[in-house]
């Protein structure tokens, strides 16, 4: 069995924050997006990307949502759970003198449970080893944190099977290696 270990520095690929490095500390589950995902993504959020209020949950690197920045977000809420790696989160928007990210070093069920503020765009990508896309997704869908026609990133292991909201839909996906990455546009469904 081979041990997957996070690279010391990974590159924004697009935006004002193009070639960027972030620095990415060594910890065991800890997986950047792959550069080619993400420039695959964020292809397809072009047309909403700029002025949007995102979430990036179970943030990690914050390699989606720091992209999501130099390309025009408007603002950025990370996610991180290991206190250690939302420091290093913290020293990377420092240190790029990023505005618009704050980061909140918090399990993301617990951060879930608090007072809701929609996003319009939310990336979800759990460390596989946790299987949290279900209980999380319903989280989402359920607790008032996306707006009503939301996109929703989700990034999980090709094979895993996930059971998410009736209301997501598909929009696009791909693979990549061990990663099934698929982004979903939220309709509300119809009350009965």
């Amino acid at each position: 069995m081979t041990t997957h270990t996070a690279p010391g520095r990974i590159r924004i690929i697009g935006g004002n924050l193009r070639n960027s490095r972030l620095n990415v500390p060594d910890l065991p589950g800890l997986r950047p997006t792959a550069e080619r995902v993400r420039e695959t993504l964020f292809n397809w959020l072009a047309p909403i990307i700029d002025g949007a209020r995102c979430l990036d949950l179970c943030a990690g690197t914050g390699a989606l949502g720091i992209e999501a920045l130099s390309r025009g977000a408007a603002s950025v809420q990370f996610v991180e759970r290991d206190p250690r790696v939302a420091q290093v989160l913290r020293d990377n928007l420092s240190r790029l003198k990023t505005l618009g990210g704050e980061v909140t070093a918090l399990d993301a069920g617990i951060f879930l449970q608090g007072a809701p503020q929609a996003f319009e765009l939310v990336f979800l990508d759990p460390p596989f080893s946790l299987a949290l896309w279900t209980p999380l997704a319903k989280q989402l869908e359920q607790g008032g944190w996306l707006t009503p026609r939301a996109w929703i990133y989700v990034e999980s292991q090709r094979g895993s099977v996930s059971v998410l909201p009736g209301s997501w839909q598909p929009h696009r996906e791909g693979t990549a290696g061990e990663a099934h990455y698929a982004l979903y546009r939220r309709q509300p469904l119809a009350q009965a």
